[in-house]
């Protein structure tokens, strides 16, 4: 299993947090579904994930059965469309968004301390 996560580091602008989960779970969730090879699709606050940062607002992350579903998925329209409705989200949070991908056995060894 691979996990590809887009990780939200630093804070959502004030006045705009309804608008942001609204964003992500009506416009970002869905597209990341049509991604060819997505297998689930997460939405982690910081208070549900493992991974100790105290910036870090969110995590979503898509999980794959393989590294080249990764890059399949990152071929195909999905991403061009996925760039275009981020940019909203961009607009309403304060920080820096990065991506990294993961092994299941990765990710064991990054949780396990």
């Amino acid at each position: 299993m691979f996990i590809r996560c887009a990780f939200f580091r630093g804070r959502v602008k004030p006045g705009m947090e309804e608008a942001f989960d609204r964003h992500v779970h009506e416009k970002l969730v869905p597209l990341w579904t049509r991604f060819p090879g997505a297998l689930e699709v997460r939405v982690l606050r910081q208070l549900e994930s493992d991974v100790s940062d105290p910036e870090l607002a969110m995590v979503l992350s898509i999980r794959y059965a393989s590294r080249e579903d990764i890059a399949r998925a990152l071929e195909s329209p999905v991403r061009y469309e996925s760039r275009e409705v981020s940019k909203k989200l961009f607009e309403m949070f304060d920080g820096t968004v990065f991506h990294t991908v993961f092994s299941a056995e990765e990710f064991a060894l990054a949780n396990a301390s």
